[in-house]
C-alpha cells in the first residue's frame, strides 16, 4: 500500500507541473504571436491540438480520450512485465521512472483533453526555416522520456527465461 500511495504522490507532483506549465502557456501565449526564446531554434508558442502526435486524427477528441483511459488501464495491468519492477539495479529505477512518467504524461493530456477538449502544447523547437517539430507539452516530453527509457531498457534486458539454460554452442550433427 505504501508503494501505491508513492506512486500517486509522485504522479501528482509531476502532474501538477504539468498542469502548472499548460495554465501559464493559456494565460500568457493564448492571442499573442509566441514568444521567441533562442532565434531559429526554440519558441513558446500556443497550440490548441484537438488531434494527438504530430496534430494526427483532429477532432477526435473523445475516441482519443477513450484510447487514453484504455492505454492507461494496460499499462497499470501489466505494469509489473513492463516496468522490469522485478529487476534490480538501474533497470529498476529506470522502471520506476517509466512507469511514473508514463502515468503523469497520459492522464495529463487526459486532463486536457476532457475539461478542454484540445491539448495545449506550447513547446516549439525548430531549424531555422528549414524544419519546423510539431509543438508538444510538458506531458508530451515525459511520455517521450519513458518511452526512450524502456527502450535502453529493453535492449540491457537479460535473456527471457526460458533461454537460460540452452547452449550457446550449436547441436552436433548426426551421420
Amino acid at each position: 500500500m505504501r508503494k501505491v500511495v508513492l506512486i500517486v504522490v509522485a504522479v501528482l507532483h509531476l502532474l501538477l507541473v504539468d498542469a502548472v506549465t499548460k495554465e501559464l502557456a493559456v494565460a500568457h501565449l493564448k492571442g499573442t504571436p509566441g514568444n521567441v526564446v533562442v532565434r531559429g531554434f526554440f519558441n513558446l508558442f500556443y497550440v490548441e491540438n484537438r488531434g494527438c502526435a504530430w496534430g494526427m486524427f483532429q477532432n477526435h477528441v473523445w475516441p482519443l480520450a477513450a484510447f487514453g483511459v484504455l492505454a492507461l488501464a494496460a499499462i497499470v495491468w501489466k505494469r509489473r512485465d513492463l516496468f522490469s519492477l522485478d529487476a534490480s539495479g538501474w533497470r529498476r529505477k529506470a522502471g520506476i521512472w517509466c512507469e511514473l512518467l508514463l502515468y503523469a504524461g497520459i492522464v495529463g493530456n487526459l486532463i486536457d483533453r476532457i475539461f478542454r477538449g484540445c491539448v495545449v502544447d506550447f513547446l516549439d523547437f525548430h531549424w531555422g526555416e528549414a524544419y519546423h517539430f510539431p509543438c508538444f507539452n510538458v506531458a508530451d516530453v515525459y511520455i517521450c522520456t519513458a518511452a526512450g527509457l524502456l527502450i535502453l531498457s529493453s535492449l540491457a534486458a537479460p535473456e527471457r527465461e526460458g533461454k537460460k539454460g540452452a547452449s550457446a554452442e550449436p547441436a552436433p550433427k548426426e551421420s
